[in-house]
């Protein structure tokens, strides 16, 4: 299978992750992230500036705000909450229609989503995946690149093009390609921003959990998404197994993906909820703190930072 990716069209650069919370539940994500640790985190336009994480704005169509998180390592988590239940829009109108439609809707609290780095349109991501998908037999299928922005509250336009698998959402990642400067999206600069207690320089992992039924094919269409074979970090088909990832930005690290098959009576019950997704996100610490944590919604690894 001829599946690499050319460098000036990777598919396994990875942009951010989405973590959804209940409508309406800013103030409770906030005090959570900051009990966590990440206390120097920024909205979508301004600094913070008082150690506290700072809600965002509203995507252009109204439905989903969000809250940036963002790392040494230029990714970034997004915190995103829908601004209103079902029930707040009435039934039949455009605006029903338009939130029970939403690719996110029926996604538990939690992580839910992985977005790759497109571009600004050529080559199309999208084409080339299908091109790879033809090829392959995989049965992947992206929809064509759709644009989607924000207006900030200091009047500055943000612009991006969007595609997203037609099916397994969430297993599969989206991608994210900046028309106007990534900058402008994600908020490096003051340093600060990037700069947590509780150690986070970046992500060392994100893991997907499977039904071990659907871990073959699924390792066959992450493969003719990213353009590139996983290395088995075990002996079997139904083992681990991993690819590595690129980032934005020059850090020296190396971000993994990571499948694996739901062996424990946990990960089994969160597969038979969610379905195939992200089970849990691993983050480099420096400073030497290990273990487990949640946000209560969605595992966290700590990843102590080689010495």
């Amino acid at each position: 299978m001829s599946i690499e990716s050319t460098p000036s069209a990777s598919t396994r650069t990875l942009d951010h992750i989405v973590h959804l919370t209940p409508p309406g539940s800013f103030e409770e994500t906030t005090a959570q992230f900051t009990a966590l640790g990440f206390k120097h985190a920024c909205n979508t336009y301004i600094p913070s500036r008082d150690n506290r994480v700072l809600p965002g704005g509203t995507h252009a169509d109204g439905l989903t705000g969000n809250v940036l998180i963002v790392l040494a390592d230029t990714l970034y988590l997004e915190l995103l909450s829908f601004t209103h239940p079902p029930s707040h829009y009435p039934v039949g109108t455009p605006a029903r229609h338009a939130r029970d439609a939403h690719p996110w809707a029926p996604k538990h609290p939690g992580w839910i989503d992985l977005a790759g780095l497109g571009n600004s349109g050529t080559p199309s991501l999208a084409a080339l995946i299908n091109a790879r998908a033809a090829a392959d037999e995989s049965g992947v299928r992206y929809t064509g690149e759709a644009r989607g922005g924000r207006r900030r509250p200091d009047g500055r336009v943000l612009e991006w093009l969007i595609s997203a698998p037609e099916r397994a959402r969430g297993a599969l990642p989206f991608f994210c390609g900046d028309v106007t400067p990534r900058a402008w999206r994600v908020p490096l600069d003051p340093a600060s921003n990037a700069e947590h207690p509780n150690g986070v320089r970046g992500v060392a992992h994100v893991r997907l959990l499977a039904a071990a039924a659907e871990v073959v094919q699924l390792t066959e269409q992450l493969s003719t998404v990213l353009g590139v074979r996983p290395r088995r970090v075990g002996p079997t088909a139904l083992s681990e197994v991993a690819w590595d990832l690129e980032q934005a930005g020059a850090s020296g690290y190396t971000p993994q993906l990571l499948l694996s098959a739901a062996q424990t009576e946990e990960e089994h019950e969160y597969v038979k909820g969610r379905g195939s997704g992200i089970y849990e996100v691993g983050f480099r610490v420096h400073g030497g703190q290990s273990g487990y944590a949640s946000t209560p919604y969605g595992r966290i690894v700590w990843v102590p930072e080689a010495i």
